[in-house]
């Protein structure tokens, strides 16, 4: 195990190292000045000059990533054009939103697909089946951001039962608290989750149909063992591999691409905060942002690859 985990800490880290590198080229080797992007046209050549010596673009390209990247080993980030605050303090601030909500969504989706893919395998090309198939192919249909704006219509305009946007934020002194900031995430949280429930759902159905066929099915169903039994204790476990492939690739996507839903509900989230940075042209913010995103779908991949050998044996052998 201890061999297994050491390759994959140094995979991880020469995929961080790799994605760094191409973050920081397509912002600032790219043809144009980072500069004048962010001052515009109308910029005059002292500006210009201000701006470049501020955010070093006077120094060569090596010199400016070495920089960057060491600033982030020591825990340093650099200063938001548009915020003047360092990006550090914006990111933590924008996660406290968008973290929690990507989990809530994460484990709506998984209670919700584990429970209809084993539930439509137990009664292939039955009744049942046959509905979660169809309730999954309206899943896929329905974009999320058009299913926000459903939700808000019911349950925050009719119903008014939730406020339709914002967040009050974490701290009873602010006039917020746990209760009312999971209540502000939890539309957000379905209007995520509906289409990626819909996606593993049918995943998990395709894989335990596939696992209800194996030897070991038939052979604990020999020794008396119940029908639900062999599904949840034997079936699932060894269907788990792709499921959990998909489940880290969702989450990935849960924490990266919310933005449309934050903007719909006016969250104070990490996507909220990536559109605001592009629209005011802070290419500093951007970066480190998107390296953060980018650092997050690979550690949720290692996680996964842990996770793949405590379930599979041969995986931590080298023989699966």
């Amino acid at each position: 195990m201890g061999l297994f985990l050491l390759k994959r800490l140094i995979g991880f880290a020469l995929t961080l190292a790799i994605a760094s590198v191409v973050v920081f080229a397509a912002l600032e080797l790219l043809p144009g000045n980072a500069a004048e992007v962010i001052l515009g046209d109308t910029a005059t050549p002292e500006s210009l000059a201000a701006l470049e010596q501020k955010l070093g673009l006077n120094r060569p390209a090596p010199a400016r990533y070495l920089s960057w990247v060491g600033g982030l080993l020591h825990g340093q980030t650099g200063l938001s054009i548009s915020y003047d605050t360092p990006t550090a303090d914006l990111i933590a601030e924008r996660l406290a939103v968008s973290l929690p909500l990507a989990v809530m969504a994460m484990l709506l989706t998984v209670v919700v697909a584990l429970a209809l893919g084993v539930y439509a395998a137990a009664r292939h090309n039955r009744p049942g089946d046959v509905s979660v198939m169809a309730l999954s192919q309206l899943g896929l249909a329905v974009p999320n951001f058009w299913l926000a704006i459903v939700l808000i219509l019911l349950f925050s305009v009719q119903l008014q039962w939730f406020s339709a946007g914002g967040f009050p934020g974490w701290r009873e002194d602010d006039g917020g608290g746990i209760v009312e900031g999971l209540k502000a995430l939890l539309l957000p949280a379905l209007a995520l989750s509906a289409v990626q429930a819909a996606i593993l759902a049918r995943v998990t159905r395709s894989s335990v149909l596939e696992v209800l066929g194996e030897d070991f099915v038939r052979t604990a169903r020999a020794k008396g063992l119940s029908r639900r039994a062999v599904l949840w204790k034997h079936v699932l476990r060894n269907a788990m591999i792709p499921v959990m492939t998909v489940m880290g690739l969702q989450f990935g996507n849960l924490v990266t691409g919310a933005i449309v839903v934050e903007n719909v509900f006016v969250l104070p989230g990490i996507g909220r905060l990536v559109f605001q940075a592009i629209a005011n042209r802070d290419l500093i913010l951007v970066r480190d942002v998107v390296l953060l995103l980018a650092a997050s779908v690979i550690v949720i991949n290692l996680v996964i690859d842990v996770l793949y050998a405590l379930i599979d044996p041969r995986l931590r052998s080298g023989h699966g």
